[in-house]
Parts: structure tokens; C-alpha cells; sequence
């Protein structure tokens, strides 16, 4: 018999939630519970107090008050629970990726994985992970250690500077050490075959966007012999899988001066030599304006930017920013020419984008004919009890 403190559904909301498998309740799905600390492991029942539904952890913190781990009243929250979805998570990705050319994906991916409020990235034998929840913080300890134990890690990191925390009552966002040997520098990884530099410490997220790992590669059969920008190029990614498929001229570009040296880096070490190949510091913004005044075009363009919406305040000033730059590069690319367009942000829906995209199309009096649509990797799973999960939008498009 578990000792955990109960919560108890609204009868009015549980007939919806018993159909469901969703892994979060909010506010108005429980009676207000008593005497349960914020992060604190819990029994969630039906009204009639005696139905077992679920068990998570609660914070009256957040709008999400409950977030589940199981729905199996015979699973003990602790270090072998842990220990357990990881090696059952670490067998499923085996299954899908080819390890032999690829060292680098997501194991945890959150809810979608049964793990709500984690993150667990593999760099090689380094590992990144981020805590999102108050509840996986109060967990961390037990998490660590089955880490640890799964993995054996040569060094585990913690990138939990996330602003999300702040939203959990959370007071710390840490980034730091865990465990194993102390982090001199970047560390090499590849993927696909391909070998990059991250730097786990100090890059975005964990250090590199392992979402977009199959996107980079379906995009070499259209590069061949072609001109190609890569705004918002981060550490360039997409320039690398271009330039090593035949691309003629890259330009890849990015806000961050950061990022614009380790580009440079990751074509050295394909080598490719960077100096045949235009890297720009710029405002993507002000860089597109600029290249159509002085009517410069290339033959594809990659818009792959930052989640321009962050929450559903941003909604609408972020979709204005997808539709200005989607304007400005088909302005620039030729008739043939190819859109790559992408969108993280889990706000942003499929229909969303695809109007966003229509609207640019006619805006500047172009057909677009839609190549390929494509969304995130099988180390980054949905599922459809939990659509939240589905955020990445790539779109090939062909200019008309």
C-alpha cells in the first residue's frame, strides 16, 4: 500500500480524464488537496476516493498541478523506476537510429517518454541533462544516480538554465558538473557519419539541435551544384551536410559571433576548408532587407530560427516574424529555387504554419509547391495522448 498523499479528481472533469491519457492535470481537475508539499510524489484517485488513477508529482505552483509517471499503482517512484525507463528508453532509440554513424540523440524526451519534466541528451560518452519541474528536482538525486548506473557516463552535465524553472517556483537554473571528468573544452560527436564540435557548457539547449539530425540529411539530394543560404545558421549544421554534398556557394549566417567561430570549426573539421565559404555575422532581418535592395539571390535558403513563439501571449507578433522572413526569401530565391522553412515552437500548429506560408506565397505573387513535410526524429517521440509534444515544422518547398 503506497504511503503517498492523495489527490482527488473533480467529478465534474473525470469523465473526460478517464478517457484520456494525458500526462498532466491542471487545477480544475483535482479538490484542492491538503498537506502535500510542492514537488512531492502523490496518488492521484477517481471522486470515489478509492480508484486508482495515477501517480505523479504535484506543485501548486504551476498550472500543471499534477504531472504522472505511471498509471501503474505497482511502480515504486525511485532509483530502480528510474533505472528501468532508461534502459527501456535507451533500447527503443537503439532500434531506430544507427549508432554505429550516429553518437549523439535525445534518450529522454520529457512526457513523451514517461519522464515529465526531464531531458537527457547523449554527446558520445558525455551526457547533458536538463530538469524543467520542481518535482524531477526533488527527484534529481535518485535520477543522477540511475544515470550513472544505465550509462556510465565519462562525464554527466546539467543545463538546467531554463527559464521554465522560474514558472515552477523553482529559484535556481543551474548549469554544472555532475558527475565524471571536468569539461576542457567542446567534445567531438557524429551524426550521420559526420563528426561536429558542441560545447555543452556554454551552447544553445545542450549544445546542439539533435532534432533537426534527419532534416540536415534529406536536404543534401537538393544542393548539388547550388548556391544556398543558412540564416540563423547557429554552429552550421545544415552549411556542413551542404558543402559535403556539392554545394557551389554557402553562405552561412547567424547573429552570434560565437556561433559564426564554431561554423567555422565544424567546416575544418569536415575538411572544408572555410575560407571558400562566406560566414556573416548579421541580423537576419536586416541581412535578408539588405540582400534584396542589392538584389542578391541564392538557389536555396534554410530558415531554420529560433522559437520566434514562446507562449500564446507571443502568438501573433511571432507569426508576423515567420511571415516577414519567409516574404524576403522568396523574394530573393528564382523560380526552381527551394524554401526551407522551420518552425520550433510547439504553439505554432501545422495548419498555423501552413497559412503563414500561403500568405507569404501570395504576398509576393509566387506558387509554392510543397517538396517535402517533415517533423521531429524518432529520439524526439509524440505521442497522441500528448499532442504538446509535436513542435518541429520543416518544410522543402519549389518556387513558382
Amino acid at each position: 500500500m503506497s504511503s503517498l498523499k492523495p489527490v482527488f479528481l473533480s467529478y465534474r472533469k473525470e469523465a473526460a480524464l478517464v478517457k484520456l491519457r494525458h500526462p498532466w492535470l491542471f487545477s480544475d481537475a483535482i479538490l484542492k488537496p491538503e498537506g502535500i508539499a510542492d514537488g512531492e510524489l502523490c496518488d492521484v484517485f477517481l471522486s470515489d476516493k478509492q480508484t486508482f488513477f495515477g501517480r505523479g508529482y504535484y506543485n501548486s505552483k504551476s498550472k500543471i498541478v499534477v504531472r504522472f509517471l505511471t498509471r501503474n499503482q505497482q511502480h515504486v517512484v525511485d532509483q530502480h523506476f528510474f533505472e528501468d525507463r532508461l534502459r527501456e528508453l535507451k533500447a527503443i532509440r537503439e532500434r531506430f537510429i544507427y549508432t554505429d554513424k550516429t553518437n549523439a540523440y535525445r534518450l529522454v524526451f520529457g512526457e513523451s517518454d514517461g519522464l515529465p519534466g526531464l531531458v537527457l541528451d547523449k554527446y558520445d560518452e558525455v551526457y547533458v541533462m536538463q530538469i524543467h519541474t520542481a518535482g524531477m528536482e526533488m527527484l534529481k538525486p535518485v535520477v543522477v544516480e540511475a544515470i550513472k548506473k544505465v550509462f556510465d557516463p565519462k562525464t554527466l552535465y546539467e543545463r538546467s538554465d531554463v527559464n521554465v524553472r522560474l514558472l515552477e517556483g523553482l529559484k535556481e537554473c543551474p548549469s554544472q558538473h555532475l558527475f565524471g571528468e571536468e569539461l576542457a573544452g567542446d567534445i567531438v560527436f557524429k551524426e550521420n557519419g559526420i563528426p561536429f564540435y558542441v560545447d555543452v557548457v556554454h551552447g544553445q539547449k545542450t549544445g546542439f539541435f539533435l532534432d533537426q539530425r534527419e532534416n540536415r540529411k534529406s536536404l543534401q539530394k537538393y544542393v548539388t551544384g547550388k548556391t544556398l543560404l543558412n540564416a540563423f545558421c547557429y554552429t552550421a549544421g545544415f552549411s556542413v551536410y551542404a558543402a559535403l554534398a556539392g554545394a557551389s556557394r554557402i553562405t552561412s549566417m547567424d547573429i552570434s559571433k560565437h556561433a559564426i567561430e564554431a561554423a567555422k570549426n565544424n567546416f575544418q573539421l569536415n575538411g572544408l576548408d572555410s575560407e571558400k565559404f562566406e560566414f556573416v555575422v548579421a541580423d537576419v532581418f536586416r541581412y535578408l532587407s539588405d540582400c534584396i535592395k542589392e538584389k542578391i539571390g541564392f538557389d536555396i535558403i534554410i530558415l531554420d530560427p529560433p522559437a520566434f513563439v514562446k507562449n500564446a501571449k507571443s502568438l501573433d507578433k511571432g507569426m508576423a516574424g515567420y511571415l516577414q522572413i519567409n516574404e524576403f526569401a522568396l523574394k530573393m530565391l528564382p523560380v526552381g529555387g527551394i524554401l526551407v522553412s522551420s518552425s520550433c515552437s510547439a504553439f505554432v500548429t501545422d495548419a498555423m504554419f501552413q497559412k503563414m506560408l500561403t500568405l507569404a506565397s501570395h504576398r509576393t505573387r509566387c506558387n509554392l509547391k510543397v517538396l517535402e513535410i517533415r517533423h521531429q526524429p524518432p529520439d524526439h517521440p509524440f505521442n497522441l495522448d500528448f499532442p504538446e509534444g509535436k513542435y518541429l515544422k520543416f518544410w522543402v518547398l519549389e518556387k513558382g
